[in-house]
């Protein structure tokens, strides 16, 4: 496992806890619209500390934090994730896990271990082949809805969210928004066109946050529970 960053108070990444962010460098997609496509491939970063330190740091920090965000890079993609949040979890703090899904067996080995508090996965674009245009890489659909399954059978908080990119119409929102749950949360984040984005999908155009904003009342008539998260 490769920790490539860390912020060390965040308000935002974790509902209702005043958490650190833990960056776990690797992921096994190429998402054009990504603004962390920096840490994509672990190989050629260099880590900011050992997961040993980064205990150490959080040792010091009890009372002070009550929670981790765990994100990436996509942190399911470290074989070791388990043993680092055993050991978060026992230093008492409540554990936020970001991915994308890809890892089916690897998030229900967490879930049933009782290691997550909450949980956010991405969902990146409607389920089928505008879903791997959306990624840019080969990706089983079938490994993502049996993660989505997983997370709406294990009674832990959790939401499914999306950053509206510019492969992300009207069209592709309401498409997605009939393959989720009536009863999902869905969280939609406004793109971000930050120079790590390719130039390529920087140069595209997205819905701006006033435009998802009036496609809410259509998008919650499939999923109530759909919010806009400002950036």
């Amino acid at each position: 496992m490769k920790i490539v960053g860390l912020q060390k108070v965040s308000l935002i990444d974790f509902p209702d806890r005043i958490a650190a962010t833990v960056f776990i460098g690797g992921c096994n997609l190429d998402c054009g619209f990504c603004h962390n496509r920096w840490m994509i491939n672990a190989g050629a970063i260099e880590p900011i500390m050992a997961p040993a330190a980064l205990l150490e740091w959080l040792a010091a920090r009890r009372g002070k934090l009550d929670g981790v965000c765990l994100t990436g890079g996509e942190p399911c993609s470290a074989p070791d994730l388990p043993e680092l949040t055993r050991e978060i979890r026992a230093l008492g703090f409540a554990i936020k896990l970001d991915t994308n899904g890809a890892y089916p067996e690897r998030l229900r080995a967490l879930l049933e271990a009782g290691l997550l508090d909450y949980v956010a996965m991405d969902v990146k674009a409607p389920l089928d082949g505008r879903y791997r245009e959306a990624v840019r890489t080969p990706i089983s659909l079938d490994a993502l809805r049996r993660s989505m399954a997983l997370l709406r059978q294990s009674g832990l908080p959790h939401e499914f969210r999306t950053t509206v990119h510019p492969l992300l119409d009207r069209r592709a929102l309401g498409d997605l928004a009939a393959q989720l749950d009536p009863t999902d949360t869905w969280v939609l984040q406004p793109f971000e066109p930050s120079p790590e984005v390719l130039a390529e999908v920087r140069a595209l155009p997205a819905l701006s946050p006033a435009e998802i904003e009036a496609l809410l009342p259509t998008l919650r008539a499939r999923v109530p529970a759909t919010s806009l998260r400002a950036l």
